[in-house]
């Protein structure tokens, strides 16, 4: 059973529960339920779950480069606190502290950017796996049609449906040009 069907089973299950007295909650049968949930969760396709994973490792790449930003603006300011401490070097240890920080903050804004990068790759290269996919799955549709075409047009011959009536599918039928029913009495003259 498709994805749909269990979707549109787990609808008409919740639209046939009955309802409760004076209210809009209704009584289901919560192992049935579950059990559709279940088979749901089986039945996405792996590509699906693919981009989960992916949008997954985006976050924890996007979470990882926050704390490590903000690991390094919390080690500038350490930093920048120690180097006021002495009055010798203050406008010193302000302007290394300064750079420091900007510093970690362009590392953190690069790292950003590259996990950005990695994950619209990832999803790009996803979505070019799901093309090809759609695409394989058209082509194999068409050529399915086309082999029901040659196969309703076959029967039909065998009946003895003249040619005319038969249709374009059956214009490069394997008998080829000349060798219809009609051409038979034409060979001897």
């Amino acid at each position: 059973m498709d994805l749909t069907s269990r979707l549109s089973e787990l609808e008409e299950l919740v639209r046939d529960a009955k309802s409760m007295p004076l209210s809009s909650s209704a009584l289901l049968n919560r192992d049935e339920v579950l059990d559709l949930i279940e088979d749901l969760k089986t039945s996405l396709p792996d590509e699906i779950k693919q981009a989960r994973w992916v949008v997954k490792d985006r976050e924890e790449l996007l979470a990882k480069a926050r704390r490590d930003a903000e690991a390094m603006v919390e080690q500038a300011r350490a930093e920048q606190l120690r180097l006021a401490s002495h009055e010798a070097v203050m406008q010193r240890a302000k302007d290394e502290a300064e750079r420091i920080v900007q510093e970690a903050e362009e590392d953190a804004r690069k790292l950003r950017l590259e996990a950005e990068d990695y994950v619209d790759a990832k999803l790009a290269q996803l979505e070019g796996t799901l093309q090809k996919i759609l695409e394989e799955m058209i082509a194999s549709n068409d050529g399915l049609s086309r082999t029901i075409d040659q196969v309703v047009a076959g029967r039909e011959k065998l009946r003895g449906v003249p040619s005319a009536e038969l249709g374009p599918e059956m214009a490069f039928s394997d008998d080829g040009p000349g060798d219809g029913p009609d051409d038979r009495g034409n060979e001897e003259a």
